[in-house]
């Protein structure tokens, strides 16, 4: 038999025995806890739960842990905390020959993108995640304020670029105290690099003549004119020049000139070696570049060249900022092929900022895509080109407020903007402005007020601009425009009103801008966010040229007069009358009362409201 209290025989249970397991039972019914069982409870059962915890804790540590390390991995790289803050990065500063080339997109702001990436989408038909060239390149941003505004114009922010250094609006390279700062295209000229500029405005303008000239106010362009062939106290410091502004450089007696004297500028380029060409035709004869030789003026508008949705119904007569880029980057390059030194080239889509001023969307997006061309172009020639060499670009500042919305009436607004508005547009508004003044002075003189408006409904407005609907009202102002109010204006306006684009200005905001370049890597102190100056630091330390000692060059040449054409008296005669004493140079401007000077009912934009 087999023996009692072995494992296979049931036992019985004690009285305590059974009271503890009818306890256990209702404790699995219940959810409550037994008796027996908190009297048993000691440290075993505390270091469980205590385990358990750590472990909650533990794995949430983790999971932390991994999302901010995921997070920074897609940041852009910051300069190590041990390392300087203008640190060039992993692999240094850039040494032995190397090539610079420094892009400006005069007046556009963040918002000039999203308007133009929205806009070709719609009318190539691209899915919502194609970008522009330029936003793949995008690294940091830049404030633009100048030494006597929290709103810069484009004089005093090239001259942040050029010089490094603050100015007052309006300056050409001379500082608050009116004496000249040297540039970083002089530096580069006089340390054996060679150096150009293209823009799509006058070669006077405000930004390219701030790295080649030097003038108290931004108005002198004759003078700009002239050092920008040679008359400058280094000499001559460009070695090519492509744009408009052919005015300037003819004298005053020839047909289409603007100058205030009758000296012949293009004369005096070509005593200074320059090899001058005017025309189409000329310029496709430089074969890109290969035939090219060096130093060139090229001058092919007498004022500024069309924009670019105008341009290319035109394109026999003017060359687009891309050809002109392509151009200068192969003249440029084969010219410096077996010198030490490479080249500094500056080039400025200069006119999306006049469609800013103008207010005009349709002018802005084309202007923006000239640009995004350009700037591949020469991200094209970087890939290609056996010397090392970085692309850097950003804006002098934004021009006119612009915003992706716009309020129509007073009921609260839909969120809409239309885009296949620009697309319906042929022309710009300043085209259009042109063509009606053209009509007024030939067949319009005569024509009566309805004449007119039928003029404007179907030669103009629907056959340029792609308005089908147009109201009396804006007929009337069109027909009969307001003091300082253009017909250009109220074009743009128009379809400014029917896209649902906004602006706040006819003139320049103080936004920030955004920077880009070829490469994170070869830009990497511009990473972030930086005053202007600091891009133009970066252009002299990455040329490594020395810019100070330019300044003191010029700043010894203070009573330098050239050819005894204007006054000597006193120093630096020969960069013009500076401002007037009222105006400041060196603090931000501050507020005169001007609200109460004017009517409630002027906005002061010369928009259509």
């Amino acid at each position: 038999m087999a023996q009692e209290g072995t494992l296979l025989t049931p036992q019985p249970y004690t009285d305590d025995q059974a009271s503890m397991r009818a306890e256990e039972e209702d404790a699995l019914l219940t959810g409550e806890r037994t008796r027996g069982r908190e009297e048993r409870r000691g440290w075993a059962f505390w270091r469980q739960i205590g385990l358990f915890a750590w472990a909650v804790i533990a794995t949430i540590l983790v999971i932390v842990l991994a999302v901010v390390y995921q997070h920074e991995s897609h940041r852009v790289p910051k300069v190590p905390a041990h390392l300087p803050k203008d640190s060039w990065g992993p692999d240094g500063k850039p040494t032995g020959k190397r090539n610079l080339i420094f892009m400006v997109s005069d007046g556009m702001g963040p918002t000039s993108l999203s308007l133009t990436r929205s806009f070709r989408q719609h009318v190539e038909g691209l899915p919502i995640d194609d970008i522009l060239v330029l936003d793949q390149h995008l690294i940091g941003t830049s404030r633009t304020r100048s030494s006597s505004s929290l709103v810069t114009d484009s004089a005093a922010g090239a001259t942040a670029f050029s010089c490094g250094l603050k100015s007052y609006n309006g300056a050409i390279s001379v500082l608050p105290d009116h004496s000249p700062c040297g540039t970083v295209l002089e530096a580069a000229k006089l340390a054996g690099y060679k150096t150009g500029l293209v823009v799509t405005t006058r070669l006077t303008d405000a930004t390219p003549a701030c790295f080649a000239s030097h003038a108290n106010l931004r108005q002198y362009e004759d003078s700009i004119a002239e050092q920008e062939v040679g008359e400058h106290p280094l000499g001559r410091v460009l070695d090519l020049m492509m744009g408009g502004g052919r005015c300037h450089f003819l004298p005053n007696s020839a047909e289409g000139s603007c100058r205030g004297d009758n000296r012949d500028i293009i004369d005096v380029a070509a005593k200074n070696g320059f090899n001058y060409v005017n025309s189409r035709a000329q310029f496709d004869a430089l074969n890109g570049g290969v035939d090219a030789k060096l130093p060139l003026l090229g001058l092919f508008a007498d004022k500024d060249i069309p924009y670019e949705i105008d341009r290319r119904s035109q394109n026999e007569t003017y060359p687009s900022l891309e050809e002109m880029a392509r151009t200068a980057l192969k003249a440029l390059s084969d010219a410096t092929r077996d010198s030490e030194q490479g080249f500094f080239l500056m080039i400025e889509g200069s006119r999306i900022d006049h469609a800013g001023h103008g207010n005009d969307p349709a002018a802005q997006v084309h202007e923006v895509m000239a640009y995004d061309r350009a700037f591949s172009a020469v991200l094209d020639f970087l890939e290609e080109d056996s010397t090392p060499g970085v692309l850097v670009g950003t804006s002098d500042h934004e021009t006119g407020g612009l915003s992706a919305a716009r309020q129509l009436h007073t009921s609260y607004p839909d969120y809409l903007w239309y885009p296949e508005v620009l697309a319906k547009a042929s022309h710009s508004g300043e085209y259009a402005d042109s063509k009606l003044r053209e009509y007024n002075a030939q067949s319009g003189k005569d024509a009566s007020t309805n004449d007119k408006k039928e003029y404007v409904r179907y030669s103009i407005l629907e056959k340029d601009l792609g308005i089908t609907d147009p109201t009396d009202a804006e007929l009337d102002a069109i027909v009969n425009p307001q003091p300082d109010i253009s017909p250009a204006y109220v074009f743009a306006d128009m379809i400014s009103r029917r896209a649902q684009v906004g602006w706040s200005t006819h003139g320049h905001s103080g936004v920030d801008v955004n920077i880009y370049a070829s490469s994170s890597k070869g830009a990497w102190p511009l990473a972030g966010n930086h005053e202007n100056t600091e891009v133009g630091n970066f252009l002299a330390d990455y040329l490594d040229v020395d810019v100070a000692n330019v300044t003191k060059h010029l700043q010894d040449a203070a009573s330098w007069n050239p050819f005894g054409m204007r006054s000597a008296d006193g120093d630096y005669a020969w960069l013009g009358d500076p401002v007037g004493s009222d105006v400041g140079t060196d603090s931000l401007d501050t507020y005169h009362g001007d609200f109460r000077k004017r009517s409630l009912a002027e906005c002061g934009c010369g928009g259509v409201h």
